[in-house]
């Protein structure tokens, strides 16, 4: 068994091999195009492949932001398991993490393009993989993935937003005067960010198509401090939700969630996912 650099190459028998590892999720070839290249953290000396006379028979992907280091994505040939393979590449991954000045490392939560928000615990050998490399589980930082159906409902805001006008708060589809850092949802077409402004300034955004490209899910949303609790999130919320309703997609899902009553609240969201965060110090 030899463990490798990925290289361009390598790219369609990983895509293959992550497809059959994660049963509950699944891989498009721009998907994995968006988790490897479009992350301007990618190294090829941090995407680790481990291959047995060139067939491949595990991946390990992970990446440093500072002092915090992320195992971004991983999996291993049904056929290659329990052989050590996992081990190896995490190894030798942790001992290049640490020459870069990493910390602490963390499964999965990817600051700005991630794939999954934690180990989803029904992957139950990542669960046991993780605890196996010395990962404590952080329980207060454990999270959820929300769906809400996009059938049965209807997210129009136009009678909301008069009575906002009102108060001089306006809501809009950004355009490219407003491009800002959340690049990616001005690849979609029509734009997939909306905003409130109050005297044409900024104070609430939401997005959606920003992570996971194409696949329904929403976010990132933010709203200036003392504006928050007026309602003026949910009106963006809804917009999103309508773009991707006129997609014909039949649900959206609202990742990594903290504020779970208030997605229930405005849209019927319901829990769909959990998943665990694990963290080691190096």
């Amino acid at each position: 068994m030899e463990i490798k650099n990925f290289t361009d190459s390598d790219f369609e028998s990983v895509l293959k091999l992550l497809n059959e590892s994660h049963i509950y999720d699944s891989f498009s070839e721009n998907l994995l195009r968006e988790k490897i290249y479009d992350d301007p953290r990618y190294e090829p000396e941090l995407t680790l492949t481990a291959k047995d006379d060139n067939k491949l028979a595990g991946f390990m992907y992970a990446l440093a932001d500072g002092e915090k280091g992320f195992i971004k994505l991983m999996a291993v040939d049904k056929n290659y398991r329990k052989q050590g393979i996992a081990e190896k590449l995490y190894k030798t991954l942790e001992d290049s993490l640490k020459k870069r000045g990493v910390k602490s490392i963390r499964f999965y939560s990817v600051p700005g393009n991630y794939f999954m928000p934690g180990i989803d615990p029904r992957y139950t050998a990542a669960v046991c993989f993780a605890e196996s490399m010395g990962f404590k589980h952080i329980l207060q930082l454990d999270t959820c993935n929300m769906t809400v159906s996009l059938k049965s409902q209807d997210f129009d805001t136009k009678n909301i937003e008069n009575n906002w006008q009102t108060k001089n708060i306006n809501f809009k589809r950004a355009d490219y005067s407003d491009y800002n850092k959340v690049k990616n949802t001005f690849n979609s077409l029509p734009i997939s960010i909306h905003l409130a402004l109050k005297d044409n300034e900024i104070i609430a955004f939401s997005a959606h198509n920003a992570n996971n490209f194409g696949t329904g899910w929403f976010g990132p949303m933010g709203t200036v401090e003392k504006y928050r609790g007026k309602g003026i999130g949910a009106v963006l919320l809804k917009r999103c939700l309508q773009d991707i309703k006129e997609w014909e997609l039949e649900e959206a899902i609202i990742p990594w969630v903290r504020p779970i009553r208030f997605y229930a609240r405005e849209v019927n969201a319901d829990i769909e996912r959990v998943f665990w965060q694990f963290e080691k110090t190096i």
